[in-house]
């Protein structure tokens, strides 16, 4: 059988001759990310912008048991004449791991040189999925012109230093909020310095926490004695691909899952929910009442008294078609599938007298994608409903934070999926090469990712989390 013409054109790239090919025009191999727990493995350094604001990032640091080594500045006085005649910034004696940046104190002008100089003598000497990682404070919450263009500034920095690492390393910026905790920071600071975070790059992860809520874990019923005494967490679209990643990580966790899909996946379905110790409730999430059919399920498998702890919205659909194209029959099932569906289910599931319904307290997270941002040629529909999944994020956020209910959403780039590989693979290998870290992502970081956001700990609310390498598309 011969072979078919993208396998053959990927057996080209991926091929030596392809690879160094592909760095002579400027296209560096990419480097295999580090995933998972693991933090760096060289010395953290932490670098401050003077007059500090106080010990908040240092106590984070401390709450995770990393003791930061002082950063090197790069000054006039502390550079080294090289045999040339040319100066040369401080040098690390090793590799850096990461370098915290604490420039929560930062409102003038002037003091953005601090974050130059600090950050110059680091990039350098960062090992391979180093991390570069700025503390700020919200701009939104500046009350003076200067200081709100300062912290947007931290932003810009951030953003242009994440396109200048190379071998994996990333950049991303923490805003944090009044009243922000050692605790609630040390929770970003341990997925943003971990594995966790290695397809996150650029992204800004503002702080809004919401205050704790009271909860008394309920015990299964006398039938249900077989089932662990976990979170319980619904995943839609959990059949394949990014969904059963996240059903997977979930059961990691200790979650009870609750994986939803189609009846025509119910095969697939049921071996990630035998996989996950979970459960498997086929649906068309469009149908009227797929909310009603989910609080069902939770009770009859959990109990009279269970409630939701965490849902992933994450089924959705392509059809894709140039405007000119596209006809009704698409773009309908395009918005109903990835939008509508989810606001059915988010009002069934929301009513907080439902049994089986989401409890306060409890998460909801969101699939958008950056398409959402950015747009894409022939995919309107999907742009439209992707973006009104951020819509629906940020505006359902401030409707249930009385009831201390955080929503989220996360936007994947190009991901490694069934999905993605029917794109032409040149198509692909630009895809994946658009990113600053030259690769496509996989499945499981944007799980990490759901993971993260969906953890009670975890101090964001009506955010929307873009895990996509940097990918150059958008903001």
């Amino acid at each position: 059988m011969l072979m078919k013409l993208d396998d053959l054109i990927s057996g080209v790239l991926d091929s030596r001759v392809g690879r160094s090919v592909a760095a002579k025009a400027g296209f560096p191999e990419a480097t295999v990310l580090r995933r998972g727990e693991a933090f760096p493995t060289g010395a953290i350094a932490l670098g401050t912008v003077e007059p500090t604001s106080g010990s908040l990032v240092a106590d984070a640091l401390t709450a995770l048991r990393i003791s930061a080594q002082p950063a090197l500045v790069d000054t006039p006085d502390a550079r080294s004449t090289d045999a040339d005649g040319r100066q040369r910034p401080p040098a690390y004696p090793g590799r850096l791991g990461a370098i915290v940046v604490d420039a929560t104190a930062a409102t003038r002008i002037g003091q953005l040189e601090q974050v130059r100089a600090v950050l110059r003598p680091a990039v350098k000497a960062l090992e391979p999925s180093g991390r570069v990682l700025i503390i700020a404070a919200d701009p939104a919450t500046a009350s003076e012109v200067e200081t709100a263009a300062v912290r947007q500034a931290l932003d810009g920095i951030m953003r242009s230093v994440g396109k200048e690492l190379r071998y994996g390393a990333t950049c991303n910026l923490i805003q944090i909020a009044d009243g922000s905790t050692p605790s609630e920071l040390a929770q970003v600071l341990r997925f943003a310095l971990s594995g966790r975070s290695a397809y996150v790059d650029g992204q800004p992860f503002v702080l809004s926490p919401l205050p704790p809520v009271e909860r008394v874990e309920t015990e299964p019923g006398p039938d249900k004695l077989d089932q662990p005494a976990g979170r319980i967490v619904v995943v839609t679209g959990a059949a394949r691909g990014i969904g059963a990643a996240i059903a997977r990580r979930f059961g990691a966790e200790g979650a009870r899952v609750v994986v939803v899909d189609v009846p025509v996946a119910g095969q697939a379905l049921a071996g990630v929910a035998n996989e996950v110790h979970g459960t498997a409730l086929q649906l068309d999430i469009t149908v009227p009442d797929a909310g009603d059919r989910i609080a069902r399920h939770v009770t009859e498998r959990y109990g009279a008294d269970a409630h939701i702890d965490a849902v992933v919205h994450c089924a959705g659909i392509l059809r894709d078609k140039l405007l000119a194209n596209l006809d009704e029959q698409r773009w309908a099932a395009v918005l109903e599938v990835n939008l509508a569906a989810q606001f059915r289910i988010n009002d069934a599931l929301l009513d907080p007298d439902r049994p089986g319904g989401v409890a306060d307290g409890g998460r909801i997270v969101a699939i958008a994608s950056t398409s959402g941002w950015a747009g894409n040629r022939g995919q309107t529909n999907y742009a439209a409903s992707k973006a009104g999944v951020m819509g629906m994020v940020r505006a359902l956020s401030a409707q249930l934070a009385d009831r201390r209910i955080a929503v989220n959403g996360v936007a994947p780039g190009f991901i490694e999926t069934d999905m993605t590989a029917s794109i032409p693979v040149i198509d692909r290998e630009i895809f994946r090469r658009s990113s600053s870290l030259l690769q496509g992502g996989r499945p499981v970081d944007v799980a990490e990712a759901i993971v993260f956001l969906a953890d009670p700990a975890t101090p964001m609310n009506g955010q929307v989390l873009r895990v996509c390498g940097q990918l150059v598309v958008g903001r």
